[in-house]
C-alpha cells in the first residue's frame, strides 16, 4: 500500500527514529503530505539530517529531540523543538501528540511477524495508543528487541529496504577527554550499573572504566564491545537505541538488548537495586550548580532527552552517583559561568 492512501487531511504522522529510521520512505511521505494537506509531523531522535524529508510539506513539525539532525531545521524555523525529557514522551504519544500513523523501520520477528530492530524507544507507546504502523521492512538490519511482534491488524507494509543501516560514529577523544575520563572512572564502584552519554567524552569514559559494570543506558554505544573484550561487562546491556558502528550492530543482532523507554527511563527501576551511576556531559555549569545542555535559545545545540531522567536516578540511587563531566572550556568559552546561556 502507498503512503498516500493512508494519509488524510489534518492527520498526524510520527516517524520512528534512530539508526533504523525509515529514510527510504521520507521523500514519498513528504510528497503525499503535500498532496493531502494539513499533515502534522512528529520527529524523534535523528542522528543526522534527513535530506529527503521536506519539512515544508507539513502543516506543523514537532521535534522531540532538538539537536543532532534537527538543529539546522529548528534554527531555520522549519520545525519547533519540544523541550521534553525522554521519560515524558510516551505520555505525549498517548495524549497531545498522539499519532494517527507511525512510519517505522521494522525487521522480521522470530514468530514470523514484524518487530522493532535497532531501536524501540517511544514507538512502543505510539503503537499502544492505537497508531497504524506504516512499516518499511529493513532486511539485514539487526534485531535487538525480544518483545512481542507488532499487532498484525495494525501493520501495513509500505516498503522494503536491503540497504544496510548507516553506522553512527563520534569524534575521537583527545587528551583532555581522557584526563577527565580517568577522574570519572575512579568514582565508579565495581558491580555498578552505568549510563554514559554519547560522544568523545563518553567514549573516553567507557575506555577508562577498570572495574566490572553493567550498562543501563538510553544509547548503547561501541564502548560496550571494549568492556566485553576486557572482561568488564556484566550481564546483558539495557538500552532503547543502538548508537554505534558496524561491529556493534552485528554484535547486537539476536540479543535482547532493547526495551521501550517506559522501562529504560523508569526512575524507580533505575534508582533501586545495584548502585546506579549516571555519567553525562554539558555545555556549561553555573556557579549555583545548574547544568546547561541545550545552548542559547536562538542557537539550540541539544534537547533534554534522557539527561535529566538519568541524572535524577543517579542522585536517588543508594551508593549511586549523578556525574556531570566536562572540560573547563567549550570551543574557547569557559564551562563555568555566572549564568547559563540557555534553559
Amino acid at each position: 500500500m502507498s503512503l498516500a492512501a493512508l494519509l488524510t487531511p489534518g492527520c498526524r504522522v510520527a516517524v520512528a527514529d534512530g539508526l533504523g529510521a525509515p529514510r527510504s520512505a521520507s521523500a514519498e511521505l513528504s510528497r503525499a503530505a503535500a498532496g493531502v494537506g494539513g499533515v502534522q509531523l512528529v520527529l524523534g531522535w535523528l542522528p543526522t539530517p534527513d535530506p529527503d524529508l521536506d519539512l515544508t510539506s507539513y502543516h506543523d513539525v514537532a521535534a522531540l529531540m532538538g539537536g543532532w539532525g534537527m538543529r539546522d531545521a529548528i534554527r531555520a524555523g522549519y520545525a519547533r523543538g519540544i523541550p521534553v525529557r525522554w521519560s515524558q514522551v510516551p505520555g505525549l504519544m498517548q495524549g497531545r501528540l498522539r499519532p494517527d500513523i507511525l512510519l517505522a523501520g521494522v525487521v522480521p520477528a522470530r514468530d514470523g511477524g514484524l518487530t522493532f530492530g535497532s531501536e524501540v524507544s517511544w514507538m512502543h507507546a505510539a503503537v499502544a495508543a492505537g497508531a497504524q504502523v506504516a512499516a518499511v521492512v529493513h532486511h539485514g538490519a539487526p534485531r535487538a528487541y525480544d518483545g512481542p511482534s507488532l499487532p498484525a491488524e495494525h501493520v501495513v507494509v509500505v516498503g522494503e529496504s536491503s540497504v544496510p543501516l548507516t553506522p553512527l560514529g563520534f569524534t575521537a577523544p583527545d587528551d583532555v577527554h581522557r584526563e577527565v575520563a580517568d577522574r570519572v572512572a575512579g568514582l565508579v564502584p565495581a558491580g555498578a550499573r552505568i549510563q554514559v552519554g554519547p560522544g568523545a567524552l563518553g567514549s573516553a569514559i567507557m575506555a577508562a572504566v577498570t572495574v566490572p559494570v553493567r550498562v543501563d543506558s538510553g544509547l548503547l554505544v561501541d564502548g560496550i564491545l571494549d568492556l566485553e573484550r576486557r572482561g568488564l561487562l556484566l550481564g546483558t546491556p539495557i538500552g532503547t537505541y543502538l548508537a554505534g558502528g558496524e561491529k556493534l550492530l552485528a554484535w547486537a543482532d539476536g540479543r535482547g538488548l532493547l526495551h521501550p523507554v517506559e522501562h529504560t527511563h523508569d526512575p524507580t527501576r533505575l534508582s533501586t537495586g545495584e548502585p546506579f551511576v549516571s555519567i553525562n556531559t554539558a555545555l556549561e555549569i553555573d556557579t549555583q550548580g545548574n547544568v546547561g545542555i541545550e545552548g542559547p535559545p536562538d542557537k539550540p545545540v541539544a534537547s533534554p532527552g534522557g539527561h535529566p531522567d538519568y541524572a535524577a536516578a543517579g542522585a536517588r540511587s543508594a551508593e549511586g552517583l549523578s556525574i556531570i563531566a566536562l572540560p573547563t572550556a567549550h570551543r574557547g568559552r569557559p564551562a563555568l559561568v555566572d549564568r547559563l546561556s540557555g534553559p
